[in-house]
């Protein structure tokens, strides 16, 4: 006889019940969707992007937001001596590894 499952067909985790509360784990309101929807406003324009590389390092640069595809976007940064990664995922946005906003100068248009 095949050993029964330890889980009962009510018991569904921390993610997928059906009157499951939030209790912080999860951010609500946030999708990939609204990120792609966010970049691709700030296309061709100046931002301002914050990068979180861990161990409390952080990079920041300006640059012009080039590219908007599918999967990614491409940032050219201002500086040409830049050495670091220019193309980020969107769910490095959502994650909070990568913040990318307008340039001050820009958001005052």
């Amino acid at each position: 006889m095949p050993e029964k499952s330890r889980r009962s067909g009510t018991d569904r985790g921390i993610f997928f019940g059906k009157n499951v509360k939030n209790h912080g784990m999860i951010k609500p309101n946030n999708d990939i969707a609204r990120v792609k929807r966010r970049i691709r406003d700030y296309q061709s324009k100046q931002v301002d992007v914050t990068v979180r590389l861990g161990r409390n390092k952080v990079q920041r640069f300006c640059g012009i937001l080039t590219g908007v595809y599918p999967a990614l976007f491409t940032v050219r940064p201002d500086d040409e001596n830049f050495l670091g990664k220019t193309a980020y995922s969107y769910a490095e946005v959502l994650c909070g590894s990568i913040d990318v906003k307008l340039a001050s100068s820009e958001s005052d248009k």
